[in-house]
């Protein structure tokens, strides 16, 4: 087996430049993107490259540098050239697919349809690829197989998108934030962007456009205002998840075409 990655002395630690480390961690991030995209383990990678398994994770880690030798080794059993494996461009390749996060009334669809309609990309709406994993409607998954299974069909089909489209504009469902795989997962492969609103006019759009989920509650009708309540709670409790996002756009008292020309801003 290979000796383990030697992680930097401290004495020298304050030698590297930042770029140094931002490629290297960048290097790791694709083979555990990878290795999570074709849901292979590490032990799996590490018999099929004969890299050990040790050294493969202080490579995910960004803790060393590794010889060429062994990085052709792993880049094979990967079924990718080394030049893929050490590409310095990694915004040009994520930039291609945008991701949009947010609640729902966020704008999500609609600005997302637009955004990819201005790209000429495919617009793709998750949930609805959710949808076509399950073979069932939305509201069916959750009710004929509870969270856990939902979560598993959306990763499924988030993996499946990002295979099928170098290119896309891609709306996800509110709580993808919530799943920390998928989400990193989303990190990785795309450019972020959170649509922001109030909780006001998240409410105000979803009604707008006839969901009365806001006003359903455990199951039971509900007020507005304990309605309001529970956007505001849903808000507070995912801020820190959504604000990982590469980019914020805020959406409200704004129009389609203001926020539209804000997202572009955020994406040049």
């Amino acid at each position: 087996m290979n000796a383990p990655l030697k992680p930097t002395p401290p004495h020298l630690a304050s030698s590297l430049a930042d770029p140094e480390s931002a490629y290297l961690s960048r290097l790791g991030d694709r083979v555990r993107a990878w290795r999570t995209e074709y849901s292979m383990t590490r032990k799996a990678l590490s018999e099929a490259s004969g890299v050990s398994e040790r050294y493969l994770a202080q490579l995910e880690a960004g803790q060393g540098n590794i010889s060429v030798l062994l990085l052709r080794k792993v880049a094979r059993a990967m079924g990718v050239t080394v030049e893929q494996l050490v590409r310095e461009e990694e915004r040009v390749a994520r930039a291609e697919r945008i991701a949009l996060l947010g609640l729902r009334g966020a704008g999500k669809s609609t600005l997302g349809e637009k955004l990819a309609r201005s790209l000429e990309v495919p617009f793709v709406e998750l949930d609805k690829e959710v949808e076509k994993e399950a073979g069932a409607k939305l509201g069916e998954v959750f009710a004929m197989y509870g969270q856990e299974a939902y979560r598993r069909f959306e990763r499924r089909a988030l993996e499946r998108v990002l295979n099928q489209h170098e290119r896309a504009v891609i709306a996800t469902g509110g709580s993808l934030v919530t799943d920390p795989a998928t989400y990193q997962l989303l990190l990785e492969r795309c450019v972020c962007i959170w649509l922001k609103a109030s909780p006001e006019e998240h409410m105000s759009r979803v009604i707008a456009q006839g969901d009365m989920r806001p006003f359903m509650g455990r199951g039971q009708v509900q007020g507005r205002s304990a309605a309001l309540g529970e956007i505001k709670k849903l808000l507070q409790d995912r801020e820190k998840l959504y604000a990982r996002a590469h980019a914020a756009v805020e959406t409200s008292g704004k129009s389609v075409r203001q926020s539209l020309e804000q997202m572009k801003r955020a994406l040049a």
